[in-house]
């Protein structure tokens, strides 16, 4: 079994004092870590009808791809303010240390699809909120989430449960 938290490079005061950044660049250039970290996000969604894996820009482009892959159904990319070269529709949202609009097309999602939403971390669950927000408005079922990290002491995976999606993590830090 892979310990895959040994991969996870820890950057201290980045973007900002205080910030405890985790950095998954590092897991991701191992092959083996970056195998299991993707068998381990997509396992729980195996067994259950999956129609489209919802990626949030940028790392979770990177994950979200390969857990559609795996489990043989449609990626959607949900993109920063601005990037999507077709009709959008967006949602502002609170990050730890800012603001941000993220966008998805307004024709990925078809009503009733279930939904994947995937990102390496969830923090104060903004961005994770907004694209459930997101998939949601277009009809989309969110049938759950899924994360390397959680940084539990920031809530967000509280307000993403609390919105009825359960969230699938692989390991928490704690701090920010």
């Amino acid at each position: 079994m892979h310990d895959l938290k040994k991969l996870i490079r820890t950057i201290p005061d980045y973007p900002k004092p205080g910030i405890m950044f985790r950095d998954v660049t590092t897991l991701l250039g191992d092959a083996q870590g970056f195998k299991a970290a993707i068998a381990r996000m997509a396992e729980p969604y195996r067994t259950e009808p999956v129609d489209a894996v919802a990626g949030i820009e940028a790392r979770g482009f990177i994950l979200g791809g390969a857990i559609a892959d795996r489990l043989g159904c449609a990626f959607i990319p949900m993109r920063k303010k601005g990037r999507l070269p077709w009709k959008t529709i967006g949602q502002e949202y609170t990050l730890e240390y800012g603001v941000d609009t993220i966008e998805i097309h307004e024709d990925a999602i078809d009503a009733d699809e279930r939904i994947l939403i995937v990102d390496d971390l969830i923090a104060t669950g903004g961005t994770a909120e907004a694209a459930v927000k997101l998939a949601r408005r277009l009809g989309g079922h969110v049938i759950g989430a899924a994360f390397i990290i959680d940084l539990p002491e920031l809530g967000g995976r509280k307000l993403i449960e609390a919105m009825g999606v359960n969230c699938h993590v692989l390991m928490a830090f704690e701090g920010h």
